[in-house]
This record gives C-alpha cells, structure tokens and sequence, in this order.
C-alpha cells in the first residue's frame, strides 16, 4: 500500500478488495493486507445527486448540502488501528442530517504500514517522537484539532468536546517540517504552532510515524 494516498469516492481497489460508499442500511467493509487503517474522512449524508441515485425519486436526491455532524466519530473509533472493520450506514449509526433525503457513507483513509507507532498529547503538551540509534523519524500523518469526543477529555465541558471534525490544515506540514528524517523531535500542541482550527474546541495532536534505516550516501569528488 501507498500510505499517503488518500482514496477517493467511486475508487474500488479490486486486488485491495476497498469499496468506498454505501447506500443506507447497508453495512460498509474495510479490510486491508498488510497495514493498518487510519480514517482520514467520513461523511454520513448526499453530496451530490448522483451516488446512490438508482430507483430513487428526485426528492431524495435534490439537498446536496447534506452532512452528518458525528460521522467521523464512530468510524475513526470503530476501524482505527484495524486491519478490518464494518460500519453500518444508517441513521441509527449517525444523526440524520436531512430528513428525507436518501443518504450514503463516504470514507476515505490512510493504510498505515507496519510498524507505525503513534502519539498523541493533549493541546499545551509537547509531542516527544524518539527512534532507536540509527533509525530516522518518518511521519505518515497527523492532525491537531479533535475527531472523537474521548480523546484528552478529562475536566473538560461537553461544550469544548462536541466538535469532532476539527482539523488544523498545516498539521503535516508542520510536523513533517520538524521532525522528518530527524532521530528524536519535539511538537508543542498548540495554537501558536498550528493555529486555531476551531476556536473553543479543545483540541489534541495525533501523529503516526514510523522509524526507517537512516540512507547512507558514498560520494567520491570526480
């Protein structure tokens, strides 16, 4: 698997055996060989009026406006450092967002290879990565906001804890800026570094990255 590609709707990987939406009531299947998986997006809701449009009338497909509130949430929580997982697609899963119209799940993810280890401090904490002597930092992914509601919510007011598709749109770079090919890096959690992605929401920084053999380059002046 290429980890840092991010699948797309309508995008079935037949030798992967991946399929990336499916209508309501159905339950949606994710299994991957050799690797992890790492929900990169989830909507439970209609986007445009074109998927999952067979036999239906045009009244359930006109909102395309339509977006599930909590569906990160559960399928983060439910396929996650998995190999395999199952999410139902249905309004019994996640909120109904529009009443009446016919709904679908779409997903996206990372394959994370073997051996990726993971971190996760809470927002005004500093992220310590380390790897063996040797051995260099390779970041896979990262984010700093909020995807579930349990992650670093000890204390804090529900209020601060609902948001939970909140993503600082710099976290790779800024991470990867730090601490790629580097055998040990420190990132501080915070606003200052990442800016706000969502104010009043108290936020965490995930990062997976795994430890490569450092390249060794024999030059000889000509």
């Amino acid at each position: 698997f290429d980890f840092s590609t991010s699948l797309t709707l309508f995008q079935e990987m037949e030798s992967r055996g991946l399929l990336f939406f499916w209508i309501t009531d159905y339950f949606f299947y994710l299994h991957v060989e050799n690797g992890k998986i790492q929900i990169n997006t989830a909507n439970y809701g209609r986007t445009d009026k074109i998927i999952c449009s067979e036999g239906r009338p045009s009244e359930q497909l006109q909102n395309t406006n339509c977006y599930s509130p909590n569906a990160l949430a559960p399928v983060s929580k439910s396929c996650n450092g998995l190999e395999s997982c199952e999410v139902f697609a249905t309004h019994t899963v996640f909120t109904d967002p529009c009443f009446g119209i016919y709904k679908y799940l779409a997903i996206s993810y990372f394959c994370l290879p073997p051996g990726v280890r993971s971190s996760i401090v809470c927002e005004h904490e500093t992220s310590a990565l380390n790897c063996d002597d040797g051995t260099v930092i390779r970041i896979h992914s990262a984010n700093y906001g909020r995807t579930d509601s349990s992650t670093c919510c000890t204390g804090r007011p529900a209020s601060q804890l609902a948001k939970t598709d909140c993503y600082a749109l710099n976290s790779q770079t800024v991470v990867t800026s730090g601490c790629e090919g580097k055998n040990s890096c420190s990132i501080l959690a915070s606003n200052s570094v990442f800016s706000d992605p969502c104010v009043g929401t108290f936020k965490y920084l995930y990062i997976s990255y795994s430890c490569v053999s450092k390249c060794k380059c024999d030059c000889t002046e000509q």
